[in-house]
C-alpha cells in the first residue's frame, strides 16, 4: 500500500504528461473551474457586447438585436472584390455552424433589411486601415470601414456577437465602433525546431484572425533545420531541411505551399513576416554548403537545443553572395513590408563582425524593397534607416541592453514588444505545465496579460513601439494539439494588449471576458489551457 501510495504521483504526472496538460490543470478542473461560483456567476452576467475580446473602443448596446434566419443574406459593397471576400470568409464560418444558407452578394444597396451589409465608405477615414463601425438592429446589422481589413476586423466581432454553438442564432442590438492601439498585433511561429506543416499553420491563422491578429512571423530558419525551399541553394531545403530536434525527419516548404500560406493569411489580412536568422542560428546552412564556413568544412547536422554556437563566415564574400540569394527569393515570394533577418545570440560571431556583416547586410534588405526586422541586438550595430527591431528580454535583461533599444528608439527606431517573461508563449505557465521551457520564468495568463506596452520598457515611449508580438518557439511542441495548448488563452492576452486602449486593460473584467469565450474555443475545437485563476464557463 505504502508503495501503492508513493506511485501516485509519479503515474499522475505520467498520465499528464500523455495528455500534453498542466497537472495544476488537472488537479484543479472542478474546483477552480475556474475562479470559483461567484466568479462564474460574473461571467453570465455579461452582455453579448461585454464578452468581446479584445475589448472595442466603445459599445452602446441598445434594441432587440438581428436573429439570422433562412432568408438572410451578406451583402458587400459593389466593386470591391476585398469586401465581397470578407462577405464569403463571413458565411463560411457562419453556414456550418448555424445550418443557413446565408447567400453572399456583391452588392450593398438597400435597406439592409433581413440581412448583413457590409460598407466601404470612402468618407470614414478616420477609421483608419483597421477601424469599423457596427450597428445591429431587428432589421440587420451594417458593418462599416474605410477599407477592406476593417470590414475583416469588424466581421470577426459580427461572429463574436453570434452564439458559439446553439440557436437562436441572435446578434445583439446596438452599436460597435472600434480602431486598434497598435498596427502591428503578431504572433510568431517557430516551424525550424519542429516543422510544421502549412495545413497546420493555416489552421492557426485562423484562430489568430478571430482575435485581431494581424501579422505572422515565421521563424523559418535555425541551426535544426532549413524550412523553405530556395531555389538558387537547393541543399538548404533538401538536405538542412531533413532534420529538427530530437533527430525527427524536419521537412520544408516547397515555394509554391508557401505562397500558398502567405496568400491564405493576406485574405484574412495577417501579413506574413518571413525570418531567415543569420549569422547565428546558421547550422542546418553550414551544414548543407561548406563553403559558408571559414574553415571550409561542413558540420554534421544538428539536433540538439543549445543556442550561440553557429555562425556564417562573415569576412568570406561567399557568405554575402549566399545572404542575398536567399533574401532575393524570399522577398519575391513575400508582397508583406518587412523581412526578419534574426540577428539575436550571435556569440560565435566577435561584434566587431556582427557589426561589418549586419552593414553588409541590412542593405539588400532595402534594395529588395522591403524593411529590416531584427531581434533588439540589432542595437549593438547599427540599425538601418526605418528598421524595426524586437525586443525579447526580461526582467532580468541589463540596463546596459535596455538602454541600447532607447537609445534607438529616441533616434527614430520602431520597437515591436515580446518580452521573453510576458509574452514567450512557450514559456510553461506553472511548476505542473509538462511541455514548455521556464527559462525566462514561468508566465502565467494574469502575468502574460498584466502589462502595458506603452509604458513598458524604460526610454521607450508609445510613439516609438509598433505593436507587440507573441513568440512560440518549438524546442518541446511537436504537434498543433501542444501548440494550441501553450498558445491559448495567453495569446488571445496580446491580440487585446494591442488593439484595446490602455484604459480596458484590467485584469478583473478581463478573466471574465476570457472564461467567456471558453465556449467559442471548445465550439472551434481548440485545446486550450483552462487556468485556474479564470473562471471558465
Amino acid at each position: 500500500m505504502r508503495l501503492l501510495r508513493a506511485l501516485r504521483p509519479l503515474a499522475a504526472l505520467l498520465v499528464c504528461g500523455a495528455l500534453a496538460v498542466s497537472c495544476t490543470e488537472a488537479r484543479s478542473a472542478d474546483s477552480a473551474k475556474s475562479g470559483g461560483p461567484a466568479g462564474v456567476a460574473g461571467v453570465a452576467a455579461l452582455s453579448a457586447h461585454e464578452r468581446i475580446v479584445p475589448a472595442p473602443a466603445s459599445t452602446a448596446p441598445g434594441g432587440p438585436g438581428y436573429t439570422l434566419g433562412p432568408g438572410t443574406a451578406v451583402r458587400a459593397t459593389a466593386g470591391s472584390a476585398g469586401a465581397k471576400r470578407v462577405a464569403e470568409l463571413l458565411a463560411e464560418a457562419w453556414r456550418p455552424v448555424t445550418g443557413l444558407p446565408l447567400p453572399v452578394s456583391g452588392s450593398d444597396a438597400g435597406t439592409g433589411r433581413d440581412g448583413l451589409r457590409l460598407r466601404l465608405d470612402g468618407n470614414a477615414g478616420a477609421f483608419g486601415e483597421e477601424g469599423y463601425r457596427l450597428e445591429v438592429d431587428e432589421d440587420g446589422a451594417v458593418l462599416t470601414a474605410h477599407r477592406p481589413a476593417g470590414l475583416f476586423r469588424g466581421a470577426q466581432t459580427l461572429r463574436q456577437l453570434l452564439p458559439p454553438a446553439r440557436g437562436p442564432w441572435t446578434l445583439a442590438g446596438g452599436t460597435v465602433t472600434d480602431t486598434p492601439r497598435f498596427g502591428y498585433r503578431g504572433a510568431m511561429l517557430d516551424v525550424a525546431r519542429h516543422f510544421f506543416t502549412v495545413e497546420q499553420v493555416k489552421k492557426y491563422v485562423d484562430q489568430l484572425a478571430l482575435y485581431k491578429i494581424n501579422t505572422l512571423h515565421l521563424h523559418l530558419t535555425d541551426d535544426q533545420g532549413w524550412r523553405i525551399a530556395v531555389a538558387s541553394r537547393p541543399r538548404l531545403a533538401s538536405y538542412g531541411g531533413a532534420s529538427e530536434v530530437g533527430g525527427g525527419p524536419g521537412g520544408h516548404w516547397t515555394q509554391e505551399q508557401y505562397r500558398d500560406l502567405v496568400a491564405y493569411a493576406g485574405e484574412r489580412y495577417i501579413e506574413v513576416v518571413p525570418e531567415i536568422d543569420v549569422p547565428g542560428h546558421t547550422n542546418a546552412a553550414l551544414a548543407s554548403y561548406a563553403e559558408l564556413n571559414c574553415n571550409g568544412i561542413a558540420p554534421a547536422r544538428y539536433t540538439g537545443v543549445k543556442v550561440g554556437f553557429s555562425s556564417l563566415c562573415v569576412p568570406k564574400e561567399e557568405t554575402y553572395a549566399f545572404v542575398d540569394d536567399v533574401l532575393r527569393e524570399i522577398a519575391a515570394l513575400t508582397p508583406g513590408r518587412y523581412l526578419h533577418i534574426g540577428g539575436d545570440e550571435a556569440h560565435s560571431t566577435s561584434r566587431t563582425d556582427y557589426r561589418a556583416f549586419m552593414d553588409r547586410v541590412q542593405p539588400m534588405v532595402a534594395d529588395r524593397g522591403k524593411t529590416v526586422l531584427a531581434w533588439h541586438q540589432l542595437t549593438g550595430a547599427q540599425p538601418a534607416p526605418g528598421a524595426v527591431v524586437q525586443y525579447w528580454g526580461h526582467d532580468r535583461t541589463t540596463a546596459a541592453e535596455k538602454a541600447a533599444v532607447a537609445d534607438a528608439a529616441r533616434a527614430g527606431t520602431k520597437v515591436v514588444l515580446s518580452p521573453a517573461d510576458r509574452i514567450y508563449l512557450d514559456m510553461k505557465y506553472d511548476r505542473g505545465t509538462v511541455i514548455g521551457t521556464a527559462w525566462a520564468g514561468y508566465v502565467p495568463v494574469r502575468r502574460a496579460y498584466e502589462w502595458d506596452p506603452g509604458a513598458y520598457l524604460p526610454g521607450v515611449p508609445e510613439e516609438s513601439v509598433l505593436g507587440v508580438e507573441a513568440p512560440l518557439w518549438t524546442e518541446t511542441v511537436t504537434n498543433g494539439r501542444e501548440l494550441e495548448q501553450l498558445a491559448f488563452p495567453r495569446v488571445i492576452g496580446a491580440a487585446e494588449l494591442g488593439w484595446s486602449k490602455a484604459a480596458a486593460l484590467d485584469w478583473d473584467a478581463y478573466r471574465l471576458r476570457l472564461a467567456a469565450q471558453g465556449p467559442r474555443l471548445d465550439a472551434l475545437g481548440v485545446r486550450y489551457f483552462r487556468a485556474p485563476d479564470v473562471p471558465w464557463e
